[in-house]
């Protein structure tokens, strides 16, 4: 398979000849009509790309498919008239010897792997920028991360193509590995931190424990993310001050995350005066239902409980437990403040007085 192209330029050269061209003339004759070929067949190539794939394109709704036909179509055409300079040189110096031909075709072998490779990141480039574009929109991540991270996946790309280079072209690649392993170990143990940072970075990225936006409990800090970068992420602080986290902590740490709460449970007490008849604490299960309802709260998703729970040191204590279909913190406190003026209001119409810390001393003469 591999000798065919070969034996095929061995028999066009032969039919060239018999025209009563030397061989230097025959094998030039033949590397032009080679290149031309390939012109030809590369303009048949681009006009498929610029008239049928480019019209299946514009039938789809979204414009990715047409965004990578833009960016592969001029490669693509390069592509091809490079393996077609490529048979036409190396036809003409198989006899001429004027370049070693070993080393003409791993310099040919090298661009056309590397043009492939250009190809491939195009093609990803596309699809990075759109997967951006839509985060952007979302406001979900850090454009920052995504950029990095794609010149990251280029760079593994080439270095492939490369190692790919190496081995078809016969290339020991013993010494090269054993020095880049021990190069990597140094590098690595030099950037221990910062390379941490860097992949706890992608960790975030891909698990999404949290996105720009999210209010996040971290340790005894609380705020929202601003910024998720490739060393640190950014936290705007309920009292205004902005915290740096780095990456490799917060991989560590155990986050609470408020935006990913699909419902708040709220549970909290109150007391009444020990000298509240019974008739009246009867009352209050009925009265904090009518106050806690989603009919009348927004917010409110519904009450779970209201029970008399204990008789206090100062107070007949009772609980009350109810669930918010909201993750926003100001509207959570919103509806407790509109709860407990209703509960006040509705306790001085009826007469029940809360409870503060006070003794009763009885003196026995």
């Amino acid at each position: 398979m591999v000798n065919e192209p070969l034996n095929i330029l061995a028999d066009l050269n032969q039919i060239v000849e018999n025209f009563g061209l030397s061989e230097l003339y025959a094998r030039v004759v033949v590397s032009i009509l080679i290149f031309i070929g390939f012109l030809i067949f590369g303009y048949i190539v681009e006009h498929v790309f610029e008239h049928y794939f480019k019209r299946l394109a514009k039938k789809t709704k979204t414009k990715l498919d047409d965004e990578i036909l833009k960016n592969v179509k001029r490669p693509i055409y390069i592509l091809v008239l490079f393996f077609g300079l490529n048979f036409a040189i190396y036809n003409i110096n198989n006899y001429t010897n004027y370049i070693d031909s070993e080393l003409l075709k791993d310099i040919f072998l090298l661009i056309e792997i590397l043009l492939v490779a250009y190809i491939f990141t195009r093609v990803t480039n596309v699809l990075f920028a759109w997967y951006a574009e839509r985060q952007e929109r979302k406001k979900k991540t850090s454009q920052h991360i995504l950029y990095v991270f794609r010149a990251v996946f280029n760079g593994i790309v080439y270095m492939i193509a490369f190692f790919v280079f190496m081995a078809l072209a016969g290339i020991d690649l013993t010494g090269l590995a054993i020095g880049g392993a021990a190069g990597a170990i140094v590098i690595g143990f030099a950037l221990q931190s910062v390379l941490s940072d860097f992949f706890s970075a992608f960790s975030i990225y891909f698990d999404r424990p949290f996105e720009i936006g999210d209010y996040i409990v971290v340790g005894e800090y609380s705020g929202t993310v601003t910024k998720i970068g490739m060393k640190s992420t950014r936290v705007q602080l309920l009292q205004g001050e902005e915290l740096v986290l780095p990456n490799s902590e917060l991989t560590k740490a155990s986050v609470r995350n408020f935006k990913k709460m699909k419902k708040r449970r709220i549970n909290f007490a109150f007391g009444v005066t020990y000298d509240t008849t019974t008739k009246k604490l009867k009352k209050i299960p009925d009265i904090i239902k009518s106050i806690i309802n989603p009919e009348k709260l927004e917010h409110v998703h519904k009450l779970d409980r209201v029970h008399f729970t204990e008789f206090g040191d100062f107070s007949l204590n009772f609980e009350i437990v109810y669930y918010m279909k909201s993750q926003d913190y100001l509207k959570y406190r919103d509806t407790q403040q509109a709860i407990n003026l209703a509960i006040k209001e509705a306790f001085e119409k009826e007469g029940i007085e809360m409870a503060f810390p006070t003794q009763t001393i009885y003196v026995e003469k």
